[in-house]
């Protein structure tokens, strides 16, 4: 089988799904930026959740789960998505094949540990991973993956096996695409009701999710034993959740900054720019947290939860007053 959507064109992301969703919408004449579909699906957030484990630690996201920016293109493009998952790899396969034949892109939910074109010390199993397949050349699929910067190949066999991988999140071969689009424009309405939403969730009464999360978070670390291996660890997989899953805490911080920036354009609300320069201030927060913890956890300074505690009660703050400012200028 040899097939490939001529005109479509890779873009380099800094996320996975916000990259899809940018290229997916942009490909069908929808042009928008991976920052505006990161807003407009109000997929900013936080949430500690000591009940799911990750690699034997608490899950902790910084944003939405996944398929929500996916979902959140929806209603202000009026869209029609079509969501497949599949029981057979081998039904899967063929039904990847049937709509490339069809001339669509379509994107997939992997395992990024699968991908052969993943450098090996980069590799891990993260059943999240969301990319393109534009085109087939014999037995290699032709992927848009967002985090490369060139587009990569892949035989069918490693596809296979990364798009029915086992574990937390099992992509269970999901493909989607849409269907339609009846909006190709972002309206200013879709951007104050996108904001809305997420200081919903970020001012929210819910203990683990929002800034209401972050501060249980920075509770639990203020309790870690100085002399248990474990809680190095742990203070590891913070870092390793906020920095290396995705685009982590201040990345996603830094690509909202960047939708309130166009937001401020297209809305005429001059305030949300000054906001987008707070907002890149608390990302850049989130990153001096990770590297003051780097730096304990490879031993070039001492082990102090209740330093890292504090550093992450400041940032709770920091997104508490950012949120409440930004709720009164969209009211």
């Amino acid at each position: 089988m040899n097939t490939i959507i001529e005109n479509f064109r890779h873009r380099h992301a800094a996320h996975c799904e916000s990259g899809v969703a940018s290229s997916m919408l942009s490909h069908h004449g929808a042009a928008i930026s991976e920052a505006m579909a990161f807003g407009l699906s109000s997929a900013m957030a936080f949430a500690y959740l000591p009940f799911v484990k990750f690699a034997g630690f608490p899950l902790i996201a910084y944003r939405m789960p996944p398929k929500y920016i996916l979902k959140g293109m929806i209603k202000p493009f009026k869209m029609r998505f079509h969501f497949e998952t599949f029981r057979d790899p081998a039904t899967g396969m063929q039904r990847l094949d049937e709509r490339l034949a069809q001339g669509r892109i379509v994107g997939i939910q992997t395992s990024a540990f699968w991908l052969p074109y993943f450098p090996e010390e980069m590799r891990f199993h993260f059943n999240a991973h969301n990319l393109i397949v534009y085109g087939k050349e014999g037995d290699d699929y032709l992927i848009s993956d967002p985090v490369a910067e060139d587009p990569q190949r892949c035989a069918s066999d490693a596809l296979q096996r990364a798009r029915f991988a086992t574990g937390l999140m099992a992509p269970k071969g999901l493909l989607y695409y849409p269907e339609s689009i009846g909006q190709t424009v972002v309206t200013a309405e879709a951007i104050r009701r996108a904001i809305k939403k997420t200081v919903r969730i970020m001012l929210g009464p819910v203990p683990i999710v929002g800034v209401r999360g972050m501060r249980m978070l920075a509770n639990r670390v203020a309790k870690l034993d100085t002399a248990d291996k474990l809680s190095l660890n742990y203070a590891g997989h913070i870092v390793r959740m906020q920095e290396e899953i995705g685009t982590g805490g201040g990345g996603f911080r830094f690509l909202y900054a960047a939708f309130l920036q166009e937001a401020a354009e297209i809305t005429g609300i001059a305030e949300l720019s000054v906001l987008s320069e707070r907002m890149n201030e608390i990302g850049d927060g989130w990153r001096e947290f990770a590297l003051k913890a780097a730096r304990m956890i490879k031993g070039r300074e001492p082990f102090e939860p209740k330093q890292l505690a504090e550093l992450l009660h400041g940032q709770a703050e920091r997104e508490k007053e950012f949120f409440i400012a930004l709720k009164r200028t969209v009211a």
